[in-house]
């Protein structure tokens, strides 16, 4: 098999293996595997290969870590779309631990009050202010964006 054809097969692996993890390290990697193809398609040795591949490899590993780290940290659970809807409060499930059951998104879910002195009466409006694990946390207004 001619050599510019392995280094092809192995690029393709390798962005291929990239869009299972989402990383992008393997995809710079695939890119220097390309790299290597483009060198021995043009008819140079081994060694001209692998240097042109693992130099693609390592310079384009460096970006996407000096890009990684320079993309903004967004608090955790803040990609839940949920948060600040409203909901409204069918009854209680446990009222002295604060456990609630409230209607959202045409079902009944399990819900804790994020504050145990909230006390609201059935058919009350509240909003959701987070999740844990399956149980809504709500709050009695619309948590700040």
């Amino acid at each position: 098999m001619e050599e510019w054809l392995v280094w092809t097969v192995a690029g393709f692996a390798l962005v291929i293996a990239e869009l299972l993890t989402g990383t992008f390290y393997l995809l710079v990697v695939g890119i220097g595997a390309f790299a290597g193809a483009l060198v021995a398609w043009m008819g140079m040795g081994d060694v001209a290969q692998a240097t042109v591949a693992g130099v693609v490899a390592v310079v384009g590993s460096f970006a996407v870590n000096r890009w990684h780290k320079n993309q903004p940290r967004t608090p955790e659970g803040s990609n839940f779309l949920d948060r600040g809807q409203p909901v409204v409060l069918e009854g209680w499930a446990n009222e002295s631990a604060a456990i609630a059951r409230v209607k959202y998104r045409g079902t009944t879910w399990d819900a804790k009050m994020a504050r145990a002195d909230l006390h609201p009466v059935p058919g009350t409006t509240l909003y959701i202010e987070g999740q844990d694990g399956n149980t809504l946390v709500v709050a009695a207004a619309p948590p700040a964006r």
